[in-house]
């Protein structure tokens, strides 16, 4: 095996992350480097049974365990027989964290490389690095989070916010696009807080100005995602006027009901998320709204989780990341009166239903149009692949279909969740 075999778990961002670690840690062969996520305890399960089963699979290699779940609890792992050392995600971004030590061998606990991540204050060297899918590019600008809603650990384990200054990202963006990506995607715990740690205070709408600016070869510039509370006049006037700013958002929204969002020290309230995306409509049509909801959070009567249920059509909510409910040790919420399981699963099965259906009639109305799509795949037969158009709708076309391509197709139909389309 080439360099060492890296498993992720969590958001773009670890993958982003690991692709930086697969190159610092490119001579060590007999590795596993387990990057966990620690969002939900669910997630720190699943960080614990990858362990176990990399080690059955290769019991001659060492283990290393990195990222959020082990910056928050290294002593959960450190007690794994499995595990051969614990990184924190600052030390995760330094080459030195990866040689062989003679503790490394030892039966003995894990070593435990884990700093305060609160005190980092400098932008990481990481950070100038993303991942590639064959088509699209993740560029990571910001990291951590200076907010505290009570349900979320992570800022506990990426630290404070902190940014990217723009010359970095415009180089690296432009070597992305010289490799061929048409196009790249904004990646950050709390993208929308990017620049305020930088001199001056830089939006992210003006680092967005300025990569459109001064990477005109690049076709397609997406968001991972926002908070609307943060999207202020620049970035809304990029959202709705600047054609190579894609047409697709991803809101952080989080429940739909005033007093939830309250609890969940959220800063924006119902009609802010329903202004908001309004607003977006009214100046361009046919952007399309994702957004995060979480089911069943502690105190949610069936009254707070309609007014979540019915979000999803006032914001014409068409991609769904719909979570449940689930406590994390450390968070306020945790603290707070549970919902009873079976209603916090049938609650999120709604919200999801909701989300299909929306979902449907969208994809229904765009038969008949014609979309602009970056192929992504190829599929099996001559000619076929398939990628996403520009408002991230799914689309498989039946001819010329090259990976990286740009292609004009006439949608001719829709099978599942996929529209099909033709060259047009």
């Amino acid at each position: 095996m080439s360099g060492p075999e890296i498993i992720t778990l969590g958001c773009r961002l670890n993958a982003a992350e690991s692709e930086a670690m697969r190159r610092l840690a490119a001579t060590e062969h007999d590795l596993v480097i387990v990057n966990s996520c620690a969002v939900t305890n669910e997630a720190v399960r699943q960080t614990r049974q990858a362990i176990r089963r990399a080690k059955r699979a290769r019991p001659d290699a060492r283990i290393l365990v990195t990222g959020c779940a082990a910056q928050i609890e290294p002593e959960t792992f450190a007690r794994m027989p499995e595990v051969a050392r614990v990184l924190g995600n600052r030390e995760k971004m330094e080459a030195t964290s990866f040689g062989t030590s003679p503790r490394m061998f030892d039966e003995a606990p894990a070593e435990v490389r884990v700093s305060d991540i609160m005190s980092v204050r400098e932008t990481a060297s990481h950070l100038l690095t993303g991942f590639s899918e064959r088509a699209r590019a993740f560029v990571e600008v910001q990291n951590g989070c200076d907010h505290r809603c009570t349900f979320c650990i992570i800022p506990y384990g990426r630290g404070n916010s902190r940014s990217v200054p723009a010359g970095l990202v415009i180089e690296r963006i432009r070597s992305l696009v010289a490799e061929g990506h048409k196009e790249v995607v904004l990646t950050g715990v709390d993208v929308t807080s990017y620049g305020a740690d930088l001199p001056g205070a830089p939006t992210l709408g003006r680092l967005i100005e300025r990569i459109l600016t001064y990477v005109p070869e690049l076709p397609r510039l997406r968001l991972s995602s926002l908070d609307c509370i943060e999207m202020d006049e620049r970035l809304f006037a990029l959202a709705t006027e600047e054609p190579r700013f894609m047409p697709h958002l991803h809101m952080s929204f989080q429940a739909g009901d005033d007093m939830i969002l309250k609890r969940m020290k959220r800063r924006h309230s119902r009609a802010d998320a329903v202004q908001t995306v309004e607003r977006l409509k009214a100046k361009r049509p046919d952007i399309a709204i994702g957004a995060d909801l979480i089911a069943g959070f502690p105190t949610e009567t069936q009254a707070m989780h309609a007014n979540s249920l019915a979000l999803i059509d006032e914001c014409d909510i068409v991609m769904g990341h719909i979570f449940p409910y689930s406590p994390k040790q450390g968070t306020p919420a945790a603290r707070m009166p549970r919902v009873d399981p079976q209603a916090v699963k049938a609650r999120a099965r709604a919200l999801r239903e909701a989300t299909a259906r929306r979902r449907r009639t969208w994809l229904e109305g765009l038969v008949g149009s014609r979309q602009t799509v970056l192929i992504e795949r190829v599929e099996s037969g001559p000619g076929g692949g398939s990628g996403h158009a520009e408002n991230f709708a799914p689309v498989r076309v039946c001819a010329g279909a090259d990976v990286g391509g740009m292609m004009e197709a006439r949608i001719t139909g829709l099978e599942g969740d996929m529209l099909l389309g033709v060259p047009a």
